[in-house]
């Protein structure tokens, strides 16, 4: 009998262990079969953008492959999404929260004087981008980049560049160029506009020498040769795009308009395990795979402690831009 009573002991320590077990697991955001519980993505803009749609995609792939469990995608807007990012920041332990962002939020930190930044988040992945175009009427005097350069060169306050808004992908591109080629930063003249419609109608009259945007806003108009595209801001030329690379015309530029996703600060390194496995199987997947093609969207996969190096980098080069036009202090 004292051989049973020991066993009884036994087992129920066993079972005891084996639910604390199950019970710190799913605290981390873990289920027994590896798999997340219920998940929560933040895009920090308004829907239809970029960041929405790239959340939506994640959700899509995620329930359709049965990756977790309840997937909400849910929009925090304003001021560059560092409201979203603030609202992450404040979310600190919450290994069930996903956070959309990319270049833009770098770029409106600063902008916006945000209170919060990217160190103090949980970086997970780079996903996907875009890269961008320098584009100049078909029947502009510019027939090559360098002709447009030597002409900026000579005289920067005469070449009108036109893109998005202020402090923007397109802004900070016109930005490094500048640099890169020796143009004053402070003499830039950039015009931005609140919709590609109107950067593409003050190109079409002249109003401006050249225009900046993502390859995707202009490739009809190029396709149809009312556009002619200088250059592109890839590192190596993109396949079934046929635009020379800034970097092969020795302006050594390149700038991918990107979007990742981070999580919240202060999650335990079982929750950040959980949350790079998702997003691997994510990619991995021949739907997003697909997804990919279908959106035009580069894959620019780096998780993890990558992504991380990436993001302090990229975020000091955006900062050294944004100064150097005068932007921000």
């Amino acid at each position: 009998m004292a051989h049973r009573s020991s066993r009884v002991r036994l087992s129920k320590l066993v079972r005891g262990v084996a639910t604390a077990a199950l019970a710190l697991t799913l605290a981390a955001g873990v289920s027994a079969q590896g798999t997340l519980g219920s998940l929560r993505i933040m895009a920090p803009a308004a829907p239809g953008g970029g960041w929405d749609q790239t959340s939506r995609a994640l959700q899509s792939v995620i329930q359709d492959n049965k990756l977790a469990g309840s997937t909400q995608v849910f929009n925090v807007p304003g001021a560059g999404g560092t409201i979203g990012l603030a609202q992450l920041v404040n979310a600190r332990g919450d290994g069930n929260l996903l956070m959309t962002m990319g270049l833009v939020m770098t770029g409106a930190i600063l902008t916006n004087n945000s209170r919060v930044n990217l160190s103090q988040v949980t970086p997970i992945a780079r996903l996907t981008g875009e890269y961008e175009v320098i584009v100049v009427p078909a029947a502009s005097r510019f027939q090559s980049m360098a002709d447009l350069v030597a002409a900026w060169k000579a005289d920067p306050g005469k070449v009108a560049f036109a893109g998005g808004s202020a402090g923007g992908t397109d802004h900070i591109l016109v930005g490094l160029l500048a640099q890169a080629v020796g143009v004053d930063t402070a003499k830039i003249n950039y015009v931005p506009f609140s919709g590609g419609g109107e950067a593409l109608a003050a190109l079409l009259g002249n109003q401006v020498a050249a225009g900046v945007s993502g390859y995707g806003e202009f490739e009809a108009q190029i396709k149809a040769g009312t556009l002619r595209a200088l250059a592109i801001s890839s590192k190596r030329r993109l396949a079934g795009i046929n635009i020379p690379t800034l970097i092969e015309q020795k302006i050594n530029v390149d700038l991918a308009n990107w979007r990742g996703v981070v999580a919240a600060p202060g999650i335990t390194a079982a929750q950040r395990q959980a949350l790079l496995d998702l997003v691997d199987r994510i990619h991995k997947s021949k739907q997003w795979q697909d997804t990919l093609k279908a959106r035009n969207w580069e894959d620019l996969y780096l998780p993890g402690s990558r992504f991380e190096v990436f993001l302090a980098v990229e975020s000091d080069r955006i900062a050294k831009t944004l100064k150097s036009i005068g932007l921000v202090k």
